[in-house]
């Protein structure tokens, strides 16, 4: 998955950006058991959890290690650069990497309170906000966790921070919310504080855990004696250095440089394998508990992550990539120990249509929603993983939030009559090979996604959909599809995978409103005043009722672009034996939770 984790009360980035899931506030819905006979629902709170915050539980924890399977592998320290943020990064890094919150499995937005004290609004004219850190917090390398790597995260998240040739110093996957911080202070180490330029509801989506790298680290990396002395407008040669360093040196693995601020550290990572291995950090002052060790596998096949958890190969199946075949197998284990749970995400499965290719032609566009029958695609994919699955009608909101109305369901799915009409309006003419074509181009175009086998199974359907209308479509299927680059270099005609999001719809800016450098998500070209000025007037909104009406016309203005395709809302579905009790986090994956998990009596 990519945060835009690709996965408000929304999978997939709360974090600045949204991440990209393999497969975006408020809470979406009571989760769905789905077969299992233990209440699953009931595992969605912290064992520690209190009102507005959460601490980990200090349970007594065990000897022994856990592997869990999840859908891809891990790639970067660092999930908020444009080609590392993705779910999956997430999923591992949620227990590595501490941040001001933490999300309940049911989306609750609580402070991180094993390391921070409070998180207040001291001043509303001007928007003030005062983070204020517990004392002795340390990175796993037994330096200080403080101010300074907050500090960080603002620079390196602003969009502020320039070269001396005016580049971006410091390619973050968004700057939505740290944009809008005009001056970010250490008091002192344990106090940090924000002032923001205008109102912003969301401020408590922003230094989450993805966002807060080791400043200690970067500046030994890079000769910088002190980053809190390094402005925005300041030094561009010594933003130069911080930016490349931040963007390039936390790829993959390596031990001296990335240290953990969680519960868990990483210890090793085996590329080839697609696994990372996971032991307690021993400067960590929350709860001790949890198991010894944690081996994290990627299983790109969800029917071999359920097999591996039938054979014993592994103790933890968690999937946000819903498999029918898989579902059945997972709730069939029940006599051996086996629980099993399902839920809705705050992540969405998509097509996104690239405006710098054929798809710059609005009928084109309209011709394809209109012959891709979303229905059949979720009957056939999702009814066994979750029975109350439909297709997904707007990509600002989930159903049952205030401000949902259905923006697909008239213009989606109205069969290859209405879609072929609709080319032979425009202009467009059938040749001899039944595809319709015009100025020379054929209707004829690939669907790029991840190696999945359900969007392989969804670009199947609708093959044979569009085949009927005269429109010609490939699957193109590659594994780095996401993490390679692709992806953000807006290498595809038709993109089809998943954003993952946290309880702040802020987050959705990012992917939707015009491109102007490398700090967007928006790699398919949209370009719309309309989008454009109604996410600002959103993210800036002092008060509910304004903000929502402001969502409701960028999302209406979305959908009359026929820009981007909404499939469903994606459920997770996850299964596990010899743990007293794992929850599937919809943003943060399994692992949320780790430190106080249980070993089942």
């Amino acid at each position: 998955m990519r945060k835009s984790k690709a996965v408000s009360a929304w999978s997939l980035v709360a974090a600045s950006a949204l991440v990209l899931s393999a497969c975006s506030g408020g809470d979406s819905g009571s989760p769905d058991q789905n077969g299992s006979s233990t209440d699953i629902k009931a595992m969605a709170l912290g064992k520690a959890q209190n009102g507005e915050n959460f601490k980990l539980a200090d349970t007594p924890g065990y000897e022994g290690t856990v592997t869990v399977g999840i859908d891809d592998g891990y790639s970067g320290y660092n999930n908020d650069t444009p080609d590392t943020n993705t779910s999956y990064n997430n999923y591992i890094l949620t227990t590595v990497l501490s941040g001001s919150l933490v999300l309940d499995g049911n989306n609750k937005v609580l402070m991180n309170n094993d390391v921070l004290d409070s998180w207040t609004v001291t001043s509303k004219s001007p928007q003030v906000v005062e983070y204020k850190i517990k004392p002795n917090v340390k990175w796993s390398d037994g330096q200080a966790w403080d101010c300074d790597d907050f500090y960080l995260a603002w620079l390196s998240h602003s969009g502020k921070a320039k070269t001396a040739d005016g580049k971006q110093a410091f390619l973050s996957a968004s700057t939505t919310g740290y944009q809008l911080i005009d001056q970010a202070t250490c008091k002192d180490d344990l106090t940090f504080e924000t002032k923001y330029t205008e109102p912003y509801l969301d401020y408590k989506g922003l230094f989450g855990p993805p966002a807060m790298m080791p400043a200690h680290v970067l500046e030994a990396q890079t000769g910088i004696a002190d980053i809190t002395k390094l402005a925005p407008t300041g030094d561009g040669a010594e933003l130069k250095k911080a930016g490349d360093f931040w963007t390039n040196g936390w790829k993959g693995f390596k031990a001296d440089v990335m240290p953990a601020s969680g519960p868990y550290k990483i210890t090793a990572f085996d590329a080839n394998q697609k696994a990372v291995t996971l032991e307690k950090n021993p400067s960590w002052i929350g709860g001790k508990g949890g198991p010894s060790k944690i081996v994290v596998k990627a299983m790109e096949d969800t029917k071999a992550m359920a097999t591996a958890l039938q054979n014993g190969e592994i103790d933890v199946a968690a999937s946000t990539q819903p498999d029918a075949t898989a579902a059945g197998t997972l709730k069939g284990l029940s006599a051996q120990g086996v629980t099993y749970g399902s839920a809705s995400q705050l992540t969405f499965e998509h097509i996104d249509l690239n405006y710098k290719r054929m798809f710059k032609d609005k009928n084109l566009r309209k011709a394809f929603f209109e012959v891709v029958n979303r229905q059949e695609i979720t009957d056939k994919l999702l009814k066994e993983v979750q029975a109350d699955a439909t297709p997904l009608n707007s990509v600002v909101f989930m159903p049952g939030e205030q401000g949902f109305k259905d923006l697909y369901g008239s213009k989606a799915g109205l069969g290859a009559d209405a879609a072929a009409k609709t080319l032979t309006d425009a202009g467009w003419v059938k040749g001899g090979d039944g595809i319709f074509a015009k100025d020379g181009q054929r209707a004829s175009f690939k669907i790029s996604h991840n190696q999945n086998a359900r969007r392989q199974q969804t670009v199947e359907i609708i093959i044979s959909q569009a085949k009927a209308a005269g429109i010609e479509i490939t699957d193109d299927q590659d594994a780095n599809f996401l993490k390679g680059g692709r992806l953000a270099a807006s290498d595809y005609d038709a993109a089809l995978f998943g954003w993952s999001q946290q309880p702040f719809k802020a987050e959705a800016k990012s992917i939707y409103i015009t491109r102007v450098d490398d700090s967007s998500q928006n790699y398919q070209g949209l370009s719309n005043s309309t989008i454009d000025s109604s996410f600002e007037a959103a993210v800036k909104a002092t008060d509910e009722a304004s903000q929502v009406e402001n969502y409701q016309k960028a999302d209406q203005a979305i959908a009359d672009e026929y820009a981007t395709l909404p499939l469903f809302q994606t459920p997770s579905m996850w299964a596990f034996k010899g743990i007293d009790r794992t929850y599937m986090q919809s943003y943060n994956g399994v692992l949320w939770n780790a430190g106080e998990w249980e070993q089942k009596k």
